[in-house]
């Protein structure tokens, strides 16, 4: 059987979950001896537009994205979308709390405005067909890992639809609100390792909400630990700014979001 070829595409983000690609080390040996990689900017300069499985990092927020992800899209078998910037928008879409233009002159006040940015930013699956996700921010390498094992065993990888509470209690780990932190655990898709909460910090959900999570309740259990509902909201637009759960419950004539 022909070696399954791999390209791997970075578009609005700050590369970080490529670099997790390289962080696998030995078992990226590994890998390679079952697959060729022929397109990586982070690790080589050689490309080729010849491949089946695509992992793509980043959010879509200019026209350039958009038409260099449906080429993408077009010439690969599966598409992986790897990180929260592509399955969420991740932090990149508290842009779109602003006008596009607006929030282009806080960040470049000497500069004109890039016609090619578009009015919101996108996740991938918004703008093509996604076949696999891989969240987080950074993503897990043995996440990802297990996903590219997974489907060389010509199966569907399938996230966990539990919460990072599961893992956290598996673990062992003392409850942050407890202490009267934040925590976003009980409504945050598992499959970190709660790796967070494991040294003191607070589940920040980058690995996405959980469908028909209990936001509602959360944010009532928050209050009553003294974090403010508005406080919570803002927290929660840090990575789940485009979620309908959250864009539900911050519906206003303003839109709710961390100023850029």
């Amino acid at each position: 059987m022909a070696v399954p070829r791999i390209a791997v595409f970075s578009f609005t983000s700050c590369e970080g979950c490529q670099l997790q690609i390289l962080n696998l080390e030995d078992e990226l040996l590994a890998l390679l001896r079952r697959v060729e990689i022929v397109n990586f900017r982070e690790a080589m300069t050689e490309r080729s537009d010849d491949y089946q499985i695509a992992l793509v990092e980043g959010s879509v927020s200019t026209q350039a994205d958009e038409d260099e992800l449906r080429e993408v899209r077009a010439r690969a078998a599966v598409l992986v979308t790897i990180g929260a910037c592509a399955v969420t928008t991740g932090v990149n879409g508290m842009r779109n709390a602003l006008p596009a233009e607006q929030a282009w002159a806080r960040v470049y006040p000497d500069r004109g405005f890039d016609a090619g940015v578009q009015p919101r930013v996108r996740r991938v699956a918004d703008v093509v067909k996604v076949d696999v996700e891989v969240p987080g921010c950074p993503i897990d390498r043995g996440e990802l890992l297990r996903t590219l094992t997974v489907l060389l065993l010509g199966q569907v990888p399938r996230l966990p639809s539990t919460p990072v509470c599961d893992e956290c209690r598996r673990a062992g780990n003392p409850c942050l609100l407890d202490r009267g932190e934040f925590c976003f655990g009980s409504v945050t898709r598992s499959g970190c390792g709660a790796i967070c909460p494991r040294f003191g910090e607070s589940c920040c959900a980058c690995r996405g909400l959980l469908p028909a999570a209990p936001l509602a309740e959360l944010l009532e259990i928050l209050e009553l630990r003294g974090i403010p509902r508005a406080e919570s909201l803002l927290r929660l637009t840090q990575f789940a700014s485009q979620d309908p759960q959250v864009l539900a419950l911050t519906a206003a004539p303003e839109p709710v979001g961390v100023p850029i």
